[in-house]
C-alpha cells in the first residue's frame, strides 16, 4: 500500500478531475444511448461526491485543518460539476451529440471504480485507526486490572486490621465500634455534602451534553422539570437538570435503609459507619464489580433507572441495551454509567454518614415560591440583585437539600427567581 503522503496526493489529484460535459451531436431525447451516457456521468459524479465527503469526515478524526480544507474544496468541486451537468442538460437537450455513448459509459465506469477505490482506502485507514484505539484500550484495561489487584490487597489488609481492632475492643469490655464512631464530626459531614453536590454537578454536564447531541430541546426539557421559572440567564437552566437529579437521588433518603432491603436486618449506627469507611476509598466500579448484588449495587441500578428515563436512553444510544443490562442485575463499564456510579457513591456515603450520628442528622427541603432566607438557604447564583426593590426573591428550584446537625444548620442550595445578575 502506498504511504499516506503519496496516497493523499493521489486522492487530491484524482478527486480534482472534473466531469466536463462534452458537446452533443444528437438530441439526447432522441438518442437513448446518449441519454444513458449522460445519466452514467451523473451517477459517476455522485460517487465522486460521496468519496469526497468521506474524505472530509476522515479529516476530522484526527482533526487536521489542512486536510479538512482540501476535502472541503473537493466537495465543493464535485457539487459544482453536478450543477454543470444539470445546466448542460437544460441548455443542450436538443443539440446533437458528438461523443460515442460506448466510450462515455466506459470512461464513466472507470471513474466510478476509481471513486470506489478511494472510498475503500479511506475505510481501511479508519479500520487501522480503530484497531490502534482498541489496542490502547486493552493496555489501559490491563493497567486498571493491575491497579485493582493492588487495591484489593490493601483493602484485605485493612479489613483484617479492622477485624482485629473490633475483637480487641470487645475483649477489653469497651463498646463495639466505639473506636470508629469517635471520628464522626460536623466537618466530616460537611465534606460529604460538598462531595455529593459536586457529584450532582459533574453528572449533569455529560447528561446535558448528550441531550444536546441527541437533538433535545433543552428549553422545553427544563420547563417540563419545573414550569414557568424565570431564569436570569439562559445558561441558568442547567440548575433545572441538577434539581431533577437531586430529587431522584435523594428520594427515600430519610429512611435508614434508603428504601432498600438491608443485608443485615439489625443495622446499627456502627454498621452504617463501617459501610461508609469500607466504601469511601474504593472505586465505585470496583465495588459493584466485586459484589454486583450488594445493597449498594442494587441502589446504583435503581437510581440509574430513576434518573435516566428510557426515552433519554434511547435517544442517547439508539437502543435500550444498557437499561436492559442494568435491569437484569448488571453494571456496564460504559463511561456514562461510570460517571453515574461516582454520583451514586457520593449520595450513598452521605446517607450512611447521616444515619451514623446520634442523634441522626435531619434533612430538610424548601418548596418553590418560599421566601429566601439566608439562615436556611444559599443561592447557587452568588452575585445577584433583587429586581423588585426591597421585595425578597423567592425559591424557584431546590438544587441541594439542607441539613440540621446538632445545633448547626447547613443551608440548602436554591435557585432564586426575581433576581438579576451582572452581564
Amino acid at each position: 500500500m502506498q504511504n499516506s503522503g503519496a496516497k493523499d496526493t493521489q486522492l487530491r489529484e484524482s478527486s480534482n478531475q472534473k466531469v466536463h460535459p462534452q458537446p452533443m451531436e444528437e438530441a439526447t431525447n432522441h438518442n437513448p444511448q446518449a441519454m444513458e451516457a449522460l445519466v452514467s456521468r451523473i451517477f459517476t459524479n455522485i460517487s465522486s461526491l460521496k468519496s469526497a465527503y468521506i474524505q472530509l469526515q476522515s479529516a476530522h478524526t484526527p482533526y487536521d485543518p489542512d486536510k479538512i480544507q482540501a476535502a472541503d474544496k473537493l466537495v465543493i468541486s464535485e457539487l459544482k460539476n453536478l450543477s454543470e451537468l444539470k445546466q448542460f442538460y437544460r441548455e443542450h437537450n436538443s443539440k446533437p451529440v458528438c461523443v460515442s455513448p460506448q466510450d462515455s459509459r466506459l470512461a464513466a465506469e472507470v471513474q466510478e471504480q476509481q471513486s470506489l477505490l478511494k472510498t475503500y482506502e479511506v475505510m481501511v485507514k479508519n479500520f487501522h485507526t480503530e484497531i490502534q484505539n482498541k489496542d490502547s484500550e486493552i493496555v489501559q484495561l490491563e493497567q486498571q486490572i493491575r491497579d485493582s489487584s493492588q487495591k484489593r490487597v490493601k483493602l484485605e489488609k485493612n479489613l483484617k486490621l479492622r477485624g482485629l481492632s473490633t475483637k480487641e475492643s470487645e475483649g477489653s469490655g469497651g463498646e463495639t465500634g466505639q473506636f470508629s464512631l469517635d471520628l464522626l464530626s460536623p466537618d466530616l459531614f460537611r465534606s460529604a455534602i460538598e462531595a455529593a453536590s459536586r457529584a450532582i454537578h459533574d453528572f449533569s454536564k455529560p447528561l446535558i451534553n448528550m441531550m444536546k447531541l441527541a437533538g433535545w430541546d433543552l428549553d422545553a426539557a427544563a420547563n417540563s422539570i419545573e414550569p414557568n421559572i424565570v431564569y436570569a440567564k439562559r445558561a441558568h437552566k442547567k440548575y433545572a437538570f441538577e434539581s431533577h437529579i437531586c430529587q431522584r437521588m435523594f428520594n427515600g433518603f430519610q429512611d435508614e435503609s434508603f428504601c432498600m432491603e438491608p443485608e443485615n436486618q439489625a443495622e446499627t449506627k456502627e454498621n452504617l459507619y463501617q459501610e461508609y469507611l469500607s466504601l469511601r476509598e474504593m472505586d465505585p466500579l470496583e465495588a459493584v464489580g466485586q459484589n454486583p448484588d450488594s445493597v449498594f449495587g442494587k441502589f446504583c441500578q435503581r437510581k440509574y433507572l430513576a434518573v435516566v428515563h428510557q426515552k433519554m436512553e434511547a435517544s442517547f444510544f439508539g437502543n435500550l441495551d444498557q437499561q436492559h443490562y442494568i435491569m437484569g442485575g448488571g453494571h456496564p463499564r460504559t463511561p456514562f454509567y461510570q460517571v453515574f456510579l461516582k454520583l451514586a457513591k457520593a449520595i450513598w456515603l452521605l446517607h450512611r454518614l447521616v444515619h451514623s450520628f446520634d442523634p441522626p442528622v435531619k434533612i430538610f427541603q424548601v418548596k418553590r415560591d418560599s421566601e429566601f432566607s439566608e439562615v436556611y438557604m444559599e443561592s447557587v447564583v452568588k452575585d445577584f440583585a433583587v429586581q423588585d426593590g426591597d421585595a425578597k426573591p423567592k425559591v424557584g428550584l431546590m438544587v441541594m437539600p439542607g441539613f440540621c446537625i446538632g445545633g448547626s444548620i447547613i443551608q440548602s442550595q436554591v435557585y432564586l427567581t426575581g433576581i438579576k445578575v451582572a452581564e
